[in-house]
C-alpha cells in the first residue's frame, strides 16, 4: 500500500456531503494502569517528536493531510457532527491545545449548530479554569473515569485519583456549563456486589445525565494479565459478573436513567453520546492521532501506534497510515448486527439474513428479544438478552 494516502485509488469512489464525526486520540497518560491495552504512553516512553508538548502541532498537520487526501479522492462532507478527544487522558495537555485542535478543525470543515464536541478526564486533570477554557473553546462535554468510588478497586486497576475527587470534578464541570458523563469498571478482581453498589450509588448522587459502565476484560498483554496468570488474582467470573450488571441497570433505571446501549444509559435521547452512536450505525469518522482508527463508507484504516513515529511521517508531509482493509458485504453486515443489536433502538428484522432469520423467534421465545418490539419489526434485546448479547449476535450471523 502507499503510505501517503488513506484512501487507495482502487477502492475509493468519490462522494460528497453528509456528516462526520472525528475522534483525536491522545495517547498520553501520568501513569499505565494494570488493566489498559489501549495505545497510550507515559512520559518515560517518549521522544524523538512525539511529545506532549508537539502534539496538538501534529495533530493539526494531520488534518490538513486527511482533508487533502478526502478531496483527492473527491470525498467531501457538509459539516463535523460530533467530535471527541480521547485517550489516554486528553486534559494532561493544556486545554489551550484542546481548543486550538477543536479550532483548527472548524476551519476545515464547517461545525453543525449543534455538534456534540466530548473530552475524555480523568478526575485529577482538570481544574475549574482548565473546565471554563474548554468551554469557551468550544467543548461541549466532559467523561470523567471514575471506574470505581471503592480506594481498594481503585489501588487494583492502578488508579491513582482520589474518589472523593469526582464529585468536585462534576460539580466544576457543571459550573463550567459542561454535560457530563462518568465512567464505572465493573468485575475488578476482589470486588464484591457491594462495592459496585456503592460506586454506582456514588456515581448517581452526583446527579449526571450520563453513565456508562463496563465490565473488566483482562486484555492477554497488560500487568493485570500476568498477575492472572502468575495467580496472583482471579478471572472475572461470570455470574458474578451478571449479577453485578443487572444491579447497575436497576439502580439507575431507579434513578430515571434507560439503557440505549449494552454498557451505557441516559436520561433522555438527548443525553445519549451521540459519538458514540455514530460509531455504532456504521458512520464516517476521521482518526486523528497515533494508532486512531478512520471509517469511510466501508474503507477502514489506522496509523501507526507509537507517537514518535508517527510525528516522523508528519514531518514528511506523509498521512501517517499504518495499513487499511476493504470491507466486504459480509463483514459490512456481521459489523451491522453486532452493533447495532446492542443499541435500544435495536437491528431492523429485514437486515437479519434469510438463513437465520428464524433464530429471531428463537431468541424472542428464550426472553432474549422483545416480542413487542419484535412484532414491529425490530430486534431489540430485553435485560436478559444484554447479558447474553454476544450468544445471540452469534445466532443471527450467518
Amino acid at each position: 500500500m502507499s503510505a501517503v494516502s488513506a484512501v487507495p485509488s482502487s477502492l475509493s469512489t468519490p462522494y460528497g456531503g453528509g456528516d462526520l464525526s472525528v475522534y483525536i486520540h491522545v495517547p498520553f497518560c501520568a501513569v499505565r494502569c494494570g488493566y489498559c491495552d489501549f495505545n497510550t504512553y507515559t512520559a518515560t516512553e517518549l521522544g524523538g517528536g512525539g511529545s506532549q508538548r508537539e502534539y496538538s502541532a501534529n495533530a493539526m498537520r494531520e488534518m490538513d493531510l486527511t482533508l487533502a487526501d478526502d478531496a483527492a479522492h473527491g470525498i467531501d462532507y457538509d459539516r463535523v457532527s460530533t467530535v471527541f478527544f480521547g485517550g489516554g487522558t486528553p486534559t494532561l495537555l493544556p486545554a489551550d491545545d484542546l481548543v486550538a485542535m477543536l479550532s483548527h478543525l472548524r476551519s476545515l470543515v464547517p461545525f453543525a449548530p449543534d455538534v456534540e464536541v466530548t473530552t475524555e478526564a480523568n478526575p485529577d486533570s482538570v481544574t475549574p479554569a482548565s473546565l471554563r477554557t474548554l468551554v469557551e473553546g468550544g467543548i461541549t462535554r466532559v467523561s470523567f473515569g471514575m471506574q470505581s468510588a471503592v480506594r481498594s478497586v481503585l489501588a487494583t486497576l492502578d488508579r491513582t485519583h482520589d474518589p472523593e475527587r469526582v464529585p468536585q470534578a462534576v460539580a466544576w464541570a457543571k459550573e463550567a456549563g459542561l454535560s457530563v458523563s462518568l465512567d464505572l469498571i465493573y468485575g475488578t478482581p476482589g470486588e464484591t456486589v457491594a462495592d459496585v453498589e456503592t460506586s454506582v450509588r456514588a456515581a448517581l448522587a452526583c446527579d449526571v445525565d450520563h453513565l456508562s459502565a463496563y465490565s473488566l476484560i483482562i486484555e492477554g498483554n497488560t500487568a493485570m494479565a500476568r498477575r492472572l496468570r502468575h495467580g496472583e488474582i482471579s478471572e472475572p467470573d461470570p455470574d458474578d459478573m451478571a449479577d453485578k450488571y443487572e444491579l447497575i441497570d436497576d439502580l439507575t433505571s431507579a434513578h430515571g436513567l434507560q439503557w440505549y446501549e449494552v454498557s451505557n444509559f441516559a436520561r433522555s435521547t438527548a443525553e445519549r453520546c451521540r459519538h458514540n452512536l455514530a460509531y455504532w450505525r456504521g458512520a464516517d469518522w476521521w482518526g486523528i492521532g497515533p494508532g486512531a482508527h478512520r471509517h469511510r463508507r466501508g474503507m477502514r484504516a489506522w496509523n501507526v501506534k507509537h507517537p514518535s513515529r508517527y510525528a516522523g511521517m508528519l514531518s514528511q508531509g506523509v498521512l501517517p497510515v499504518q495499513e487499511f482493509e476493504q470491507l466486504t458485504a459480509q463483514d459490512r453486515l456481521l459489523e451491522r448486527i453486532m452493533l447495532e443489536l446492542r443499541i435500544a433502538d435495536g437491528l431492523p428484522v429485514e437486515e437479519v439474513p434469510g438463513q437465520t432469520r428464524g433464530m429471531l423467534a428463537v431468541h424472542r421465545d428464550r426472553g432474549h428479544l422483545d416480542p413487542h418490539a419484535l412484532a414491529e419489526g425490530r430486534a431489540v434485546l430485553t435485560r436478559e438478552g444484554r447479558l447474553l448479547a454476544d450468544a445471540v449476535i452469534r445466532d443471527l450471523v450467518p
